[in-house]
């Protein structure tokens, strides 16, 4: 008869041995005498540990040193599923880095301190704008969170009782327009005056408008007609029972004042548009009063005092737009990842226009900015990568790392001089890096549990209420609560 055969049936999967078990064991009976070889089985068996092999269907705890089972997470009465074993582990990761941001007090580059600056400034090591941007890289990374009180000056209305879905900031960087997400699928508009945030607690005053929509808006920017930044222009995604819409709402109107300084009433333009993605004013000196719109698989654009539209049809949605500053060209991000630009000065029929650029991403475009020089566009896509295209030569020149997208439309935030590049992802972590080495800077995470429906809204500046006032930092919407990350002096 041959030797007995193991019955492997009666061995559990959740009673699986590690592989660190095996090798201990291994080491333990090779009774190594040398202190050295000691040393090194040691080191393998804590890095066979760390990579525990992954069992379909199973999960692995490390605390009690074995498998559990997980079922569908279809099933309610499952207490363990792999999403929630997800949010426990980003949950727990985002609170140990909020005990870190307590404490926060190293700089990002080794050796980077104030007094250091001040003597090569001096000594005429290094120039005024590298200067400026070390300064601000000095003080963003000892940016230290204070929450923000919300003041309303209507009698009798709550403040805070609606959760932020969208915050735009003027040129001035001193009012910001919010949209809030209100009951039954509503959603309200507002101003925040940043006049406030100087103060030891830091306030904003909200105005209580009555205008509602029942759409979810889709894309917002500032506009300019009668003066700067004197109007919003809003678009609103289409229902069954509504179709979609693009509207020009009065600045003046969101803080409940009938007219402007000169006394001349302001404009209010509302037009059915369906399917908007995106929409961009231009600020072109020579399309004034002009405006784009992208659809689905087609370009609008739009001259509201003349009221002319020109059409392009697209092969893909557009879902980000912007017009260029001194030229004629309109930059758009479609959902196949490609950018292009059309040439508005040439003349052009909705189905024969040719692109003036075009290049490729692997994924759906989420946000376009170009930089003061023009000839420099930030791209990025839904799959987390953010790219600086060089457009003479049509190739990427830089790559930012870490960004975290999977599908939905989030913004850019670049500031050139201050050397930074402002980004949000789906994991609700802001994310800082240098413009110019593409090093990651600084990761603030969340003040809230990291959800979907919770993706923080942020608006960085040096000059947060106006340059007079000259608050600098980062303002940050997340739920119904604003913080305000301010650079901390004594720290750094």
């Amino acid at each position: 008869m041959g030797p007995k055969r193991t019955n492997w049936k009666r061995r559990r999967p959740y009673q699986h041995r590690r592989p660190s078990d095996s090798v201990s064991a291994q080491t333990s009976n090779a009774g190594c005498s040398s202190s050295s070889s000691a040393a090194a089985a040691s080191s393998s068996s804590s890095s066979s540990s760390s990579s525990v092999p992954e069992l379909p269907g199973f999960y692995y705890d490390p605390e009690k040193n074995r498998y559990f089972r997980m079922l569908p997470g279809h099933n309610n009465c499952n207490p363990l599923t792999k999403e929630m074993l997800q949010r426990k582990q980003m949950e727990l990761e985002r609170l140990k880095m909020l005990k870190e941001e307590e404490n926060r007090i190293k700089s990002t580059r080794p050796g980077l301190n104030a007094s250091m600056l001040v003597l090569k400034r001096s000594v005429g090591m290094i120039p005024s704008t590298t200067y400026c941007r070390r300064m601000h890289e000095l003080k963003m990374s000892c940016m230290m969170s204070r929450k923000v009180h919300i003041d309303c000056p209507e009698e009798g209305v709550e403040t805070g009782q609606h959760p932020f879905e969208l915050m735009l900031a003027d040129s001035n960087y001193k009012s910001v327009f919010t949209v809030n997400d209100a009951d039954n699928g509503f959603c309200k508009f507002g101003l925040l005056s940043l006049n406030g945030l100087w103060k030891e607690s830091p306030t904003v005053k909200s105005y209580d408008t009555p205008y509602f929509a029942n759409q979810k808006v889709n894309a917002a920017c500032w506009a300019t007609m009668t003066a700067t930044d004197s109007h919003i222009l809003v678009c609103h995604q289409g229902k069954q029972e509504s179709p979609g819409c693009v509207s020009l709402i009065p600045a003046c109107l969101l803080k409940n004042m009938e007219a402007n300084s000169d006394g001349r009433p302001e404009l209010f333009y509302k037009v059915k548009i369906s399917n908007t993605w995106s929409c961009a004013w231009s600020y072109y000196p020579y399309q004034t009063n002009n405006y784009a719109v992208g659809l689905r698989q087609q370009i609008l654009l739009v001259n509201i005092v003349k009221n002319f539209r020109q059409a392009f049809k697209t092969e893909s949605d557009v879902l980000a737009q912007q017009f260029a500053t001194q030229s004629g060209l309109l930059y758009n991000g479609g959902r196949s990842g490609e950018v292009f630009a059309v040439d508005l000065r040439l003349p052009s029929n909705p189905f024969s226009w040719k692109k003036a650029i075009s290049f490729h991403h692997r994924c759906s475009i989420s946000s376009l900015r170009l930089l003061q020089d023009e000839n420099y566009l930030m791209v990025s896509d839904m799959s987390g990568k953010i790219k600086l295209w060089d457009i003479r030569n049509v190739r990427p020149v830089k790559h930012y790392e870490g960004h975290n997208n999977s599908y939905a439309l989030l913004p850019l935030h670049v500031k050139e001089d201050e050397g930074l590049l402002l980004a949000v992802g789906q994991d609700c972590y802001t994310r800082i890096w240098n413009l110019e080495d593409t090093r990651l800077l600084r990761t603030i995470p969340s003040p809230h549990p990291a959800s979907k429906d919770s993706i923080p809204n942020v608006v960085f500046s040096p000059y947060l209420g106006g340059k007079h006032q000259m608050v600098p930092g980062l303002l940050m919407a997340v739920e119904k609560e604003l913080y305000h990350f301010s650079y901390n002096f004594k720290k750094s």
